[in-house]
């Protein structure tokens, strides 16, 4: 799960970079350091288990990475469409069936946090579309 959190950095780096509205720009850098916060967590209730936390977002990641930022359109509407459904189909629905697994209490609740940081930002993008 902690890599496929840093995966979500990255797409929200090329947003940043693309959006030329202001707003939009800094809502994005705004979801970019909740993530990252959300990995920090993560790393850390996996040092506070005993094992070594993933550093970045491995080899698939970056490949993934790299296709996204040839790929992505040029105008705002697609941009938040795109990070819509980067954040609803990763953030949410596959970190849903993450926690369906034989987690203690506290990681549950740490996953849930993260779970729900991305509900927020989906709901966010969600509004900025209608």
């Amino acid at each position: 799960m902690l890599r496929g959190i840093y995966m979500g950095i990255r797409p929200l780096e090329h947003y940043i970079k693309k959006v030329n509205n202001s707003e939009l720009k800094n809502n994005f850098q705004s979801m970019q350091q909740d993530i990252k916060q959300n990995a920090q967590k993560v790393a850390e209730r996996i040092q506070n288990l005993g094992r070594v936390p993933a550093d970045d977002e491995a080899v698939s990641g970056s490949m993934h990475s790299f296709m996204h930022k040839i790929m992505l359109p040029i105008d705002s509407k697609k941009i938040i469409e795109d990070a819509l459904k980067g954040m609803d189909n990763y953030g949410v629905q596959y970190s849903e069936e993450f926690v369906k697994g034989d987690l203690d209490q506290t990681s549950k609740q740490i996953v849930e946090e993260v779970i729900d940081t991305s509900r927020r930002h989906v709901e966010y993008l969600r509004h900025l579309l209608h």
